[in-house]
């Protein structure tokens, strides 16, 4: 029996060791192809920036999800004209 459960500690902690971990919050997949440590390690930096949500997951579980929107990723503003850059106020239609 005493086999039997070194075995499967070996086991698990291969698999933890094996870049096969993501991290996702709610912005979305963080990153992929970690170590259950340094996906560890992410967390806790994420953590400390204030992103919410987050969860280490199998890469498997992370690919179904969007890469993560980042407050770099800017959207077009909801100001501009059409979302082109342009910080000119739209012109009045003529009536």
């Amino acid at each position: 029996m005493a086999t039997e459960t070194g075995v499967a500690e070996k086991a698990a902690a291969s698999e933890l060791g094996e870049h096969r971990w993501g991290v996702i919050s709610e912005r979305g997949c963080e990153a992929t192809r970690l170590a259950y440590d340094g996906a560890s390690q992410l967390v806790r930096r994420l953590k400390g920036e204030g992103v919410r949500g987050l969860c280490v997951v199998t890469e498997a579980a992370a690919s179904h999800l969007a890469p993560a929107k980042t407050p770099d990723a800017k959207a077009p503003d909801a100001k501009t004209h059409s979302g082109n850059g342009s910080k000119r106020p739209r012109r009045e239609a003529k009536k």
